[in-house]
């Protein structure tokens, strides 16, 4: 079964209790560029993977409960929501004994083409999705389409272009759904706003950037940049203008290429001000002060 596994899911190592005899269970279609997988252990197991490489992995919860762990970060996950794994993220679940999921593989190259012909821009490392997990009712119309690809695949005589229209149907879905880091431009979508302001927010790091600035910057009002934050971030403007800038630090402050004279001065070039604050903030959110940090670059 591990095998088989391997060959239609990814590559994964599994590991079970003393105690535990699963039976599992996998139902697999191709279809097209897809791949649709329906899979449950039957017994409580944990599954690891260094990374898919070349597949981004959707995962939908039908039954039991999940745990994905990530880095410093740990999320449960319920029928009624999904996953969503890039190609270069280690894999780490552990499934209830009941957990039962739809599995839908998305190669790289899918997304890519899609990029291509839409004239999106992406970085050189490829599509990256920004935020891996999410209620189905949040996505508008994409259970649906999740249903009319199964039913299509269980036709006989399901035709290869239609299968093919659904496969660049359900890509192009993925990418404008859900938050990414390419930049469409030309559309006027809330999704395509949010980048804008993510891409202005990058840009301008080192800047005083208030709520105020950011929903001017977008054209929008204050309330619908709130909004907006929230439905696809999960937090506010100023939290997450923050955590950027942290996070900038942290890198800046790991790199030997990079320049740094003082903890203090690198602290208020991103605008911390107070630097037993800023050390605080920066303890809690990576488990280590910004001076041991500096002390351990590389």
């Amino acid at each position: 079964m591990s095998d088989y596994v391997n060959q239609h899911v990814g590559q994964h190592c599994i590991g079970l209790s003393r105690t535990t005899h699963p039976q599992a269970s996998l139902s697999h279609r191709k279809f097209a560029e897809l791949d649709l997988c329906r899979i449950s252990y039957g017994g409580s197991v944990r599954v690891t993977s260094p990374a898919l490489e070349t597949i981004y992995h959707l995962q939908v919860l039908l039954n039991g409960n999940c745990l994905w762990r990530g880095h410093k970060r740990e999320q449960h996950l319920v029928p009624g929501e999904l996953l969503l794994i890039n190609p270069d993220d280690p894999v780490d679940l552990t499934y209830s004994e009941d957990c039962e999921k739809f599995i839908l593989k998305v190669p790289t190259r899918l997304l890519d083409s899609i990029c291509d012909e839409q004239r999106w821009q992406r970085p050189d490392g490829g599509v990256r999705f920004l935020r891996n997990h999410y209620r189905l009712d949040e996505l508008d119309g994409f259970v649906n389409l999740l249903a009319m690809v199964c039913h299509e695949a269980e036709v006989n005589d399901s035709l290869p272009r239609v299968q093919g229209h659904y496969s660049q149907i359900v890509a192009s879905k993925l990418l404008t759904l859900m938050s990414t880091n390419i930049r469409r431009e030309s559309l006027s979508s809330p999704g395509a706003s949010l980048e804008r302001i993510i891409d202005y927010i990058d840009r301008n790091l080192k800047f005083e950037l208030t709520a105020e600035a950011l929903a001017e910057q977008a054209c929008m009002s204050l309330r619908s940049l709130y909004a907006l934050f929230d439905r696809h971030l999960q937090t506010t403007p100023k939290q997450y203008v923050r955590q950027r800038k942290l996070e900038q630090v942290r890198a800046c402050l790991g790199d030997a290429s990079c320049s740094v004279r003082s903890v203090t001065e690198l602290a208020m070039d991103y605008g911390f001000l107070h630097l037993g604050r800023f050390s605080e903030v920066y303890r809690q959110q990576f488990g280590e002060l910004p001076s041991e940090t500096l002390r351990n670059r590389r």
